[in-house]
């Protein structure tokens, strides 16, 4: 293994300190639950909003703690959700006269610590709503999950409900937006290479020089299939098509509408997992324009990037989010966070 790293298990608090550094007055580091929090909060006039999950997918979730987006983050250790007690804390340090809203992306962890914290605050008296994202068209099931994953599609979610939140928001609100926002969004993984958790030592799993993995989870779960590695363009519109074919209920709950239909317009995001190189996920930035294009589909605006990776797996996934005039402004409201990836 090599990284740059001192003790394993110091990985995480070591990389929070620096965080904490490196945005003096802006966000405060409490090592006792691996929370990274605003300096300011919490504020009376806003819901609090916190996010968990486990560290390695940076700048998922501590890099977008700040104004317009999240008042705290409290991850576990890398790919591990945190423990229940950290939630616990966290949600009181932040707990807000108009509530506090959890954000879980979907991991049987996750909803576990979230779910028991959510007891033992209300237990005593706090506020607190949750609301789960599943945007990942992969597999329905997976290896840590009852249902879809929750990836990089997250930040859409957390960008949509820090702008409202700042806007003062109802606890009610935020969470029929959240709703909203997942509702339309929806998100496809592909690997090239596994990647390296420091405590471990080696690979979580291993892919031949030849070979990809299609639809695969952001802690390397397996995907749709182990397939044999072709252009960049074949791949894209694989990952386009799952994406486009998914579909949703109708209103009358018999039949089945397409989310992004002929004339909807999207934000397109490609997210790199933390070992591919910007100017690839250009080159299939340009192929998915233009596939959302021959199908009608407009494209918004554009984020390219690291958003939410897996430590240093080779690899990128690709998320649209259906947008309308409401969403718009709210994914355009200013954002000061460590890492401005908005």
């Amino acid at each position: 293994m090599k990284k740059f790293v001192n003790d394993p298990k110091q990985f995480v608090p070591e990389m929070l300190k620096g965080i904490e550094l490196a945005n003096p007055g802006k966000v405060k580091y409490v090592p006792e639950f691996n929370l990274i929090m605003r300096a300011d909060a919490p504020k009376t006039n806003k819901v609090s909003i916190i996010q968990g999950s486990g560290s390695g997918h940076e700048p998922a979730h501590v890099m977008v703690v700040g104004p317009g987006m999240l008042d705290g983050a409290c991850p576990g250790d890398v790919f591990a959700a945190p423990p229940m007690d950290y939630v616990v804390g966290t949600s009181k340090l932040l707990n807000s006269p108009k509530g506090i809203l959890h954000i879980v992306n979907n991991y049987s962890g996750d909803r576990m610590a979230f779910e028991m914290a959510t007891e033992m605050l209300e237990a005593e008296g706090i506020t607190v709503k949750t609301l789960f994202v599943d945007d990942d068209v992969a597999v329905q099931n997976s290896t840590w999950t009852v249902g879809r994953r929750g990836v990089a599609g997250n930040f859409f979610v957390m960008k949509a409900l820090g702008a409202a939140s700042e806007d003062g928001a109802s606890l009610d609100d935020l969470i029929a937006l959240g709703q909203q926002v997942n509702a339309v969004t929806r998100s496809m993984g592909v690997a090239l290479t596994g990647c390296t958790p420091p405590a471990k030592g080696k690979p979580i799993f291993t892919l031949a020089d030849n070979e990809i993995e299609m639809g695969v989870g952001i802690h390397g779960e397996p995907g749709r299939a182990r397939k044999p590695l072709v252009s960049a363009n074949e791949i894209v519109d694989e990952m386009v098509d799952a994406i486009l074919t998914d579909r949703k209920p109708s209103a009358d709950g018999k039949t089945v509408d397409p989310i992004y239909g002929k004339g909807s317009e999207v934000a397109l995001m490609v997210n790199g997992l933390g070992g591919t190189p910007i100017s690839e996920l250009y080159l299939v930035y340009g192929r998915a324009h233009a596939q959302l294009e021959k199908a009608g589909v407009k494209v918004w605006r554009s984020y390219v990037g690291e958003y939410c990776t897996s430590l240093e797996m080779a690899g990128l996934s690709i998320t649209l989010c259906k947008v309308d005039d409401k969403l718009k402004k709210l994914l355009l409201a200013p954002a000061e966070i460590p890492i401005r990836v908005f």
